[in-house]
């Protein structure tokens, strides 16, 4: 068992426990209490509010591998979801006062209201290096202001933990009723703008879809309608769409595609509709098409992965989250790789040789991240 505790400033107020009995000591902001879940990095620079509200986050705590968290503050128009998903938060220093000219609150205030338990003063460099070596591990967090920590406490609660194998999380993240979505991204200096005009029928299933993605699908031209994760294929072509789009989403693609693979697959056989999936949408479309998915020993996350275009071999600087990837090995027939990491070579993309359907792992929506992939959204209207 090792241990690290915080320098000079005072007793401990949080405590990170692994499950393989590493103790790491901080200060903690946020919410009180205690939260379990799984750990991962992420190596992006800017958009911690973005993660933090990304729903495929669900059921995980994110250790920011850049030390400067919280200097830019918080406001509305960064959330990708109306709730923080992410289960916690581990950072290297304190949360400085925000210095950002569209700062409308600060970090810990915007935690501690939304009930998400932070801890600082954390060797993240370590910590990721543990992530990187052994795998994502199990862990709880502990903020308690009187530092006072049942640490065997924790690590039974750590060693509990049943993991995000086998995990149907896209349940818990989806909308509950199906909406229409006409907001268009961020442009200076007006904002949102709504879009106007008649657009192409687009329906979105959302598996835990981040408002990027869809403000995307908006300004690409598109008219969208976007229903549950459960979604059958009569709900879908209820709306006559000229395209389905497959949203992000958290959890194992497994559990999820026990329904959502027999709807694609329907939508597949009936329509000739073109179908584009981002992250988990492209998971469910590889499942829907025959491949296989696999848990990553620690996944990619981060807004600087390098991704190989094999159809151009040019290369995009992409935002990624994901824990799970296609097996390019189980690819059928009439299925090809169209991208692949740099970093591992895991497969990032595929399509149909003859139909257009097709789907990246990345996030070409980037927020946070680079902007190399976003001729996707326009490649699928162009398809429609």
């Amino acid at each position: 068992m090792h241990m690290t505790r915080p320098g000079p400033i005072g007793k401990p107020t949080a405590c990170l426990v692994l499950a393989d009995g590493s103790i790491f000591y901080g200060r903690g902001f946020g919410a009180t209490g205690t939260t379990v879940a799984e750990l991962c990095f992420n190596t992006a620079m800017t958009g911690y509010q973005e993660i933090m509200t990304d729903p495929s986050y669900a059921g995980q705590i994110v250790t920011f591998t850049f030390p400067h968290v919280g200097n830019v503050g918080v406001n509305d128009e960064d959330d990708e979801t109306a709730e923080p998903v992410a289960a916690g938060m581990v950072v290297k220093w304190d949360p400085t006062e925000p210095s950002n000219w569209r700062a409308a609150g600060d970090l810990p205030d915007w935690l501690a209201r939304r009930g998400r338990i932070a801890i600082g003063g954390i060797d993240t460099r370590r910590l990721t290096r543990l992530i990187r070596l052994q795998g994502v591990p199990h862990v709880a967090l502990q903020h308690n202001p009187d530092g006072e920590f049942d640490v065997e406490d924790l690590l039974q609660k750590a060693r509990s933990f049943k993991g995000l194998v086998g995990a149907d999380l896209a349940r818990e993240v989806t909308c509950a009723q199906s909406y229409r979505w006409n907001e268009m991204r961020w442009s200076w200096p007006e904002g949102h703008r709504p879009r106007e005009g008649e657009g192409r029928r687009v329906v979105a299933i959302d598996y835990g879809a981040k408002r990027n993605i869809l403000r995307c699908l908006a300004s690409s031209g598109c008219d969208v309608t976007v229903l549950p994760a459960t979604a059958t294929a009569e709900d879908v072509l209820a709306h006559e769409p000229e395209g389905l789009f497959l949203s992000n989403g958290p959890g194992d693609p497994a559990a999820t595609g026990e329904y959502a693979v027999p709807m694609i697959r329907s939508i597949l056989d009936k329509s000739a509709m073109p179908v584009f999936g981002i992250c988990l949408g492209h998971q469910m479309l590889a499942l829907a098409l025959g491949a296989r998915t696999v848990k990553m020993n620690h996944g990619h996350h981060g807004a600087n992965h390098p991704v190989k275009d094999l159809e151009t071999g040019k290369v995009e600087i992409t935002s990624m989250n994901h824990g799970f990837t296609v097996d390019s090995q189980t690819l059928p027939q009439g299925v090809m790789e169209t991208h692949v990491s740099l970093f591992d070579g895991s497969n990032c993309g595929i399509r149909m040789r003859d139909r257009p359907v097709f789907s990246v792992q990345y996030h070409p929506e980037a927020s946070p991240g680079p902007q190399d992939s976003t001729y996707l959204f326009e490649r699928f209207v162009a398809a429609m």
